[in-house]
């Protein structure tokens, strides 16, 4: 016979226990994280959007102030404009010197010591210290398969026979149109004709005056000429000192 009772012989289910919280780090413990996450961020946009640069001459005068009393401009130099296509005549660009003769006078900005150049280098990554290359600015007069000369009997650059508007040029060689053929190296304004080879790009200072640009590098291997492939990238803003602020604006002088 069986037992009589409120025993069913199954056992009853346990409650559910509660779930343990997470511990929270301490903030000193996530701070390295954040860092190295941001610096990552940075390094990424250097690389492949744009960084700034200092101008060091007065070459783009008055485009962008770099003479010597001035104040050096710091400007914005971005990149994705030339992953879709090639610089244009009016565009400001920051380019590395293609050349053993454009880069005769650059010394390294590098430290001499080990320790702090490998710190300067892992530095420049981040855009917080220059590249040690010889970067320069110019604009863009003419481009691949272009012939470019100067001048006409008022003294304008020449690209494919047609006269440029030039309304960002404000220091110049003497022109005599008695003497039209003054070459640029004794003083004047004279060169070429030079045909730019495809891919490369003639470039020129806003402060024809005194810019070492294409003209002054005519004898090398290139004519000159910059591969668009040393080119770093596009000059858009100036961002210091604070009463230059502004855009740097590209103007087609074709």
């Amino acid at each position: 016979m069986s037992g009589s009772g409120d025993e069913s012989g199954a056992e009853a289910p346990e409650a559910p226990q509660p779930k343990p919280k997470k511990k929270q780090r301490p903030f000193w413990q996530e701070l390295p994280i954040l860092v190295g996450f941001a610096a990552l961020i940075v390094a990424l946009l250097v690389t492949f959007i744009g960084r700034p640069y200092v101008i060091p001459s007065q070459s783009m005068e008055p485009t962008l102030h770099g003479c010597s009393g001035c104040t050096g401009d710091r400007i914005y130099v971005e990149k994705l404009s030339y992953y879709f296509g090639d610089p244009k005549p009016g565009d400001v660009v920051v380019f590395v010197g293609p050349t053993s003769d454009w880069n005769r006078h650059y010394k390294s900005i590098r430290s001499s010591n080990t320790v702090v150049r490998g710190v300067q280098n892992f530095l420049s990554f981040f855009g917080l210290v220059p590249p040690d290359e010889n970067d320069l600015v110019k604009r863009v007069i003419a481009t691949g398969g272009q012939t470019v000369q100067c001048c006409d009997a008022e003294g304008r650059i020449l690209v494919d026979g047609k006269p440029l508007d030039e309304p960002y040029v404000k220091f110049n060689n003497p022109f005599d149109p008695q003497h039209p053929d003054v070459q640029f190296n004794a003083g004047g304004r004279a060169f070429g004709p030079v045909k730019v080879p495809d891919g490369n790009l003639w470039v020129m200072g806003d402060n024809r005056a005194e810019s070492a640009d294409s003209r002054y590098h005519m004898k090398d291997e290139k004519q000159g000429t910059v591969p668009v492939s040393d080119v770093r990238g596009k000059a858009v803003f100036k961002i210091w000192p604070p009463g230059r602020i502004g855009p740097v604006r590209a103007q087609d002088p074709q």
